[in-house]
């Protein structure tokens, strides 16, 4: 059985919540009892399987979501080899493992054998009578490697060097990882012949018919195309997204009301990512509607939107046009404005926050049969796309392309009065399940997207 999960941007907790360790506790017992339905094989026989294989799909640790980057002058487009990038890495990483520490203490006990757990069979194949709480003896446990693959807010763990081997090491150690510290997390599969814990991996693509990467190759405000090195995207969350609440702090001093520099720190949770500005201007209204503070607000973007196209790597990069040209016909106009003009031309475009299948219909796993699931990260929306049915060696070969979804808090603008700028929060989790042979009675996947209301 290969398990995927992706996208739990587990940060250091300076910037915007992250999922509780209670959704892994769920994911705990969930890993059990797909285990235990995994043993039951084609024609009603019950034989326990040996081995589990789970793949963390990448941005798993949230590296760019902290406000220490604004602790000094270090950013991610920086010489990534010198002392000073990599103590930055090394400082945000070690917060990132103290703040989930519960979490991550979850995911290292899978392999404890212990918490996964499945009864033994009897002679006639047929699951055992014994207890099914955790400690039951005679329950019989899953041996489970664990993968960790980079995206693009982990990307640091697959920069080369004895300071990210160290690094790696913290975090081998802290999940129990199947990945050797002394080589860079991979990111793209082809990768993994590095070592031989990912070699193991290939193999169980393999035998599962799956191809897997984060999918963040396939977004260009994300990837530069070269996973050492930053993009624009990076320079959004750090310069944008992580300085904005400590700087309308600093701006109001003791008229910003709490709860609205606490509701700021969560504009990196909002989806679709249009909807910030109307995010924002809803928070206002509900926590300080005086409108002398709502221009000081939009002041303060204005005015970190005007540095952010002054920093060297933004102004140099290809993609400033377009977003100087955005920022420059939006400057004049208050919050309400902005928030009323995005939502009128989100109507008119495609979001960009969807997943889009059509890349997997260009791998070479999926043109050429290997595969019958082509997964995805990234996007942070599952979703499940018939790819192709086709007849091969006499009997079908049906290929779908799935999004991993997320593991995070969300908060999404209700319908209903839409100008009310009210939203509905909730935490996601999803995660995907592989089957080989006759595992799970000959089924070839599932997959779980569920919601917990706040």
């Amino acid at each position: 059985m290969l398990v995927i999960i992706s996208d739990t941007h587990l940060s250091d907790g300076s910037s915007g919540k992250t999922v509780h360790s209670g959704a892994f506790r769920i994911f705990e017992q969930e890993l059990s009892d797909m285990a235990y339905d995994a043993s039951k094989r084609t024609g009603g026989r019950y034989q326990p399987i040996k081995e589990l294989h789970l793949l963390l799909l990448g941005d798993i640790l949230d590296v760019l979501r902290s406000t220490q980057w604004l602790d000094s002058s270090v950013r991610p487009w920086d010489d990534s080899q010198s002392k000073a990038f990599s103590h930055k890495i090394a400082s945000i990483t070690e917060k990132i493992l103290s703040n989930n520490s519960d979490s991550l203490a979850i995911v290292k006990g899978f392999k404890a054998g212990r918490t996964i757990t499945i009864p033994p069979a009897t002679p006639q194949g047929t699951p055992a009578e014994v207890g099914w709480n955790l400690d039951a003896e005679g329950r019989v446990p899953v041996e489970v490697h664990t993968y960790y693959m980079v995206g693009n807010h982990d990307w640091f763990y697959h920069l080369p060097g004895p300071a990210y081997d160290r690094l790696r090491r913290d975090i081998v150690q802290a999940m129990g990882l199947d990945n050797s510290p002394e080589v860079p997390f991979p990111h793209d599969p082809v990768e993994f012949d590095q070592s031989e814990a990912f070699k193991q991996l290939a193999e169980a693509y393999r035998q599962h018919a799956v191809f897997a990467r984060h999918g963040d190759i396939y977004d260009p405000d994300n990837f530069d195309g070269d996973r050492n090195k930053s993009s624009i995207g990076d320079a959004i969350v750090v310069e944008l997204i992580d300085r904005f609440s400590p700087a309308v702090r600093a701006a109001l001093g003791a008229e910003a009301p709490p709860a609205f520099i606490q509701g700021l720190r969560e504009i990196d949770n909002i989806r679709p990512l249009a909807d910030i500005a109307a995010w924002i201007d809803g928070l206002l209204r509900r926590t300080c509607p005086d409108p002398i503070v709502a221009k000081e607000v939009k002041k303060v973007w204005n005015q970190l939107a005007s540095e952010f196209f002054q920093v060297p790597f933004v102004k140099n990069h290809p993609k400033v046009n377009r977003m100087k040209w955005a920022q420059d016909l939006t400057s004049g106009l208050s919050l309400n404005m902005l928030s009323r003009l995005v939502r009128k031309i989100a109507r008119l475009f495609p979001s960009t926050d969807h997943p889009n299948y059509r890349n997997a219909l260009q791998e070479t796993a999926f043109l050429d049969g290997s595969a019958r699931c082509i997964v995805y990260g990234h996007t942070h929306q599952y979703v499940l796309v018939p790819l192709s049915v086709s007849a091969v060696h006499g009997s079908t070969l049906n290929q779908v392309y799935i999004n991993s979804g997320t593991w995070r808090p969300y908060h999404q603008l209700a319908k209903w009065h839409p100008q009310n700028e009210e939203f509905v929060p909730y935490q996601l989790m999803t995660y995907l399940a592989f089957y080989r042979d006759d595992e799970r009675g000959g089924r070839r996947f599932e997959s779980w997207s569920g919601a917990l209301g706040e």
